[in-house]
């Protein structure tokens, strides 16, 4: 066989070809065998493994698991060290202690240990908070054990457990069927075809000549679209196609757009760091100063320029923002959804139980025929899959608008007791309707069908104008209604898809669901934050069309699932793009929706709830379900609401948006102040006589400035930074760095002025100046960074905030003072020295606010929704369906 991968775009590669993969074989081999010879090769059965008997293939096979995950210290703080620049300071600092300069040495030592210490101690809590997050969900899976069903975590798989597999199912193992009925798997998360593929227990009969051929096998990582089956696991973890894939990616996440971002501004810093520090280096050589202060200098001053706490920034941002939005009844199963919140930018929901109250409500019966309204619910009871014999225990696991019907008052009088029920075809989302063969004592069976009016009409001999125009009127009312139809069946047994014909329709049957009271509250709370909201739902266009109208919603256009079906992927990506509602879409027209809104760039959530929601649930940017849902929809969801609230999301995009906006604040810093006092200090070494500022001074400056900017998590964000997503653009970044490093710069050259040519100051005298002034405006340069409105009087930081900048200007102000002084190379300042600095500090401010106007007059960092599709690639799919397959290391 030839290899006949192909690219995805992204780095990695289908594996379409099995070939390419000789460990597959298990796999294969299984293909090829008889389901029976398979069961007995496993030492399993058809009623399923003992518990002694799992015990003993766990400790035979391992865990289903792809990865574990631990917060271990040594590799967070390893994570720490792993900058050239740090370890190439701390070996200088080594070099130039045994050259006689032992105090410079372990100051510059102590400095970096301190500094590497605070990135430890916030990343490590948040890789604890990670930690805790994950403990704390859990996948399972339907699993036959001593003859029994049982629901049991996937990484509890071992081979030979017998799996039951429904729509919805991530198939949790490599499975080999043992009984199929019409069931499809989605496996474009492995061979990238689009086309579900159908499913059969039989053998195959040849080779298979890659993985979309295995017919007779389910493989982990797929998705179950349509029908049932059951199978034997055969391989878990590893040793599975998708696990191989899955841990080629890395024992670590791969990297989101987000930290791809924070990856580009670190490396374009890196340059910048490289290049000024290289010209110092090599014009203090010139000038002929000492090599090992000229490189302890430089690299003092790459240290300085390099964002070191921005990663803990980043990683304390997502961990608080857990806890908040978990205190706001939002639960995150993995920190990077809250950076899939914030690109948020497209919502598709269901109405019920979220633009409606949830709790439907049995209204009336409307008759067409001779029957009575009593006829209509008689024979609307008999068409569901309740108990006859005890309806009051059985309704639970019935639908909720057959449930709302058994529990009515109606109910208790319709006298279904004196009829039997032979045969039962259920409903599904193709047919939209149920079925049952009915027999009343002393009469003839009768066929009562139930289900959809678009499904129910063209199965009836006829249909008055008078009927039609009965439906459109319950419609316009906002009812949700089910057609209801009889026919005499003497012939018929067992009731098939066939037998739905020659129906004669009696009536209707009317439910209400009335909108939440906040729903509209909720619908301009998403608006505001940029949000298109559209409905996805089973019910009809007129019902959908008529609770939009009643919470102010403009319904552009609607779509039915017939009108879906009928078009290719290009004319439904144009059509879904002006469309606000899909009605009477089934599971795999919601699953397609979501995928053709995904190509045209949309960031796309999906909320969802039900059976019929987990396909596009799995197929969303972010799927999006509530803690009363079915566990099949839990589990495909990345976020659970507590509550079923679009007001609640609304909270969880916000937060998104404000831990993204927090950290542009600190990068923002990053190449404003701080590149300008570095490239001053750059200028200032060649022109004078002596070091501006030694290298401990640099760092001890860099460290109290960024220990003030760990309280940026906390800060406030103004409304109008979380209208839209926002995204990295190092363009923008670059613009902001080139226009307001130079006034940074420009007050220090200010503040060598005032230094050299008003004070006469002395080396020392002038570092403890310039020490004092760029900490005081690297660091206050943060209230008018954080906001494009004016600082505090329109936009108010936190107080936490508030305090740690303050705080960080007044520990620099001392130190000259402290008796270290002498040891940091610091002396005391003339007071005349504080009222100059009050001045050029007030001065600084009022022209960075200036510039504030002019660059944000022409850049902006929300960009179009066309980022949302591009932002996702194979590996970030890939590491959100393994997630589930991850395990806790002790």
């Amino acid at each position: 066989m030839t290899d006949r991968k192909s690219s995805c775009g992204d780095g990695l590669r289908h594996p379409r070809d099995l070939g390419a993969h000789p460990e597959a074989s298990t796999i294969v081999s299984a293909s090829m065998e008889d389901g029976h010879d398979i069961v007995e090769s496993l030492q399993s059965r058809r009623s399923g493994l003992t518990d002694a008997e799992v015990t003993a293939h766990r400790d035979r096979y391992g865990a289903n698991t792809i990865r574990q995950h631990h917060a271990r210290s040594w590799r967070v703080l390893a994570a720490q060290l792993k900058s050239p620049l740090l370890l190439l300071l701390f070996a200088t600092a080594v070099a130039s202690a045994f050259l006689g300069e032992a105090s410079d040495a372990v100051i510059i030592t102590l400095i970096l240990l301190v500094s590497v210490g605070l990135g430890f101690i916030n990343e490590y809590r948040a890789a604890r908070t990670a930690d805790a997050m994950h403990d704390r969900l859990r996948h399972t899976v339907v699993v036959v054990r001593n003859d029994e069903r049982a629901s049991v975590d996937v990484t509890d798989l071992v081979p030979g457990d017998i799996v039951v597999l429904n729509v919805g199912t991530v198939v949790p193992a490599d499975v080999r069927l043992l009984e199929c009925h019409e069931l499809v798997c989605d496996e474009s998360i492995l061979t990238g075809e689009s086309v579900p593929v159908a499913k059969a227990s039989k053998q195959l009969e040849t080779t298979p000549g890659g993985l979309g051929d295995l017919t007779s096998c389910a493989l982990m990582g797929t998705v179950v679209h349509g029908g049932d089956g059951i199978g034997i696991v055969v391989a878990t973890g590893s040793n599975t196609e998708f696990g191989r894939i899955a841990q080629g990616l890395g024992e670590q996440n791969p990297q989101t757009a987000f930290q791809l971002g924070l990856a580009r501004f670190s490396r374009f810093l890196l340059i910048v760091a490289i290049v000024l520090s290289s010209l110092i280096v090599i014009g203090n050589i010139l000038l002929g100063r000492p090599i090992i202060d000229s490189l302890l200098f430089s690299l003092a001053i790459a240290v300085g320029i390099t964002p070191q706490l921005l990663p803990a920034i980043v990683s304390t941002s997502l961990a608080a923002g857990s806890r908040v939005l978990a205190k706001r009844r939002v639960l995150v199963k993995r920190l990077v959804c809250i950076e899939d919140l914030g690109d948020l930018d497209l919502l598709i929901t269901d109405k019920t139980g979220t633009l409606t109250t949830g709790r439907i409500a049995f209204s009336r019966a409307v008759t067409v025929a001779q029957q009575s309204a009593d006829d209509v619910i008689r024979y609307g009871l008999l068409a569901t899959e309740a108990d006859l014999s005890a309806p009051a225990s059985s309704v639970l696991g019935l639908n909720s608008l057959d449930a709302a019907l058994w529990q009515s008052e109606a109910a208790s009088e319709a006298g279904v007791g004196t009829y039997v029920r032979h045969s039962l075809l259920p409903f599904d989302h193709e047919r939209r309707m149920t079925s049952a063969l009915v027999t009343r004592t002393g009469e003839s069976a009768e066929l009562v069908s139930k289900g959809a009016a678009e499904s129910i009409f063209p199965r009836c001999r006829q249909v008055s104008d008078e009927a039609s125009a009965t439906l459109s009127e319950l419609y316009r009312t906002g009812a949700r209604v089910v057609a209801v139809a009889v026919r005499p069946a003497p012939d018929i047994h067992d009731v098939t898809e066939a037998d739905e014909h020659d129906l004669e329709l009696i009536g209707f049957l009317a439910f209400a669901d009335p909108p939440k009271v906040n729903a509209r509250d909720s619908l301009d709370r998403l608006t505001a934050l940029g949000i298109t909201v559209k409905i996805a739902t089973g019910d009809s266009a007129g019902v959908a069309e008529h609770v939009c109208s009643e919470l102010g919603m403009p319904a552009v256009s609607t779509l039915t699932g017939d009108q879906v079906d009928a078009m290719d992927d290009a004319q439904l990506e144009a059509a879904a793009r002006g469309c606000t509602i899909f009605a009477r879409v089934s599971p795999e027209q919601k699953s397609r929706i979501v995928r053709s809104l995904r190509r045209t760039g949309w960031a796309v959530g999906f909320l969802g709830d039900g059976v019929n929601d987990a396909l596009a649930l799995h197929h969303a940017d972010i799927g999006i379900s509530v803690d009363s849902a079915v566990d099949v929809a839990k589990d495909a969801a990345d976020v659970v609401l507590l509550d079923k609230d679009l007001g609640v999301l609304a909270d969880g995009v916000a937060e998104g948006r404000r831990i993204f906006a927090n950290t542009i604040k600190y990068v923002l810093m990053g190449t404003s102040s701080n590149f300008g006092n570095m490239f001053s200090a750059s200028i200032a070494s060649v022109v004078l006589s002596f070091l501006p500022m030694l290298p401990g001074q640099i760092l001890l400056n860099n460290l109290l400035y960024d220990a003030s900017q760990l309280a940026i998590p906390t800060d406030r964000v103004d409304k109008e930074q979380l209208t839209a997503p926002s995204h990295w653009d190092i363009g923008a970044i670059r613009r902001f760095m080139l226009i307001f490093g130079p006034i940074s710069s420009l007050f220090d050259f200010a503040t060598f002025a005032l230094m050299l040519f008003v004070f006469h100051a002395a080396p020392a005298e002038f570092r403890s100046g310039w020490f004092i002034e760029s900490i005081a405006t690297q660091t206050l340069i943060i209230f008018a960074i954080r906001t494009r409105r004016t600082p505090f009087l329109r936009s108010r930081p936190s107080a936490a905030l508030t305090a740690a900048a303050l705080a960080a200007v007044g520990v620099g102000t001392l130190l000259p003072y402290l008796p270290v002084s002498n040891l940091l190379g610091f002396t005391p300042l003339p007071a005349a020295f504080f009222f100059a600095l009050l001045a050029m500090v007030i001065a600084y401010l009022i022209l960075v606010e200036l510039a504030k106007v002019v660059y944000y007059r022409t850049t902006s960092l929300h960009v179009s929704p066309a980022i949302g599709a591009a932002a996702r690639s194979l590996a970030h799919h890939l590491e959100r369906r393994a997630s589930r397959f991850t395990a806790h290391a002790h």
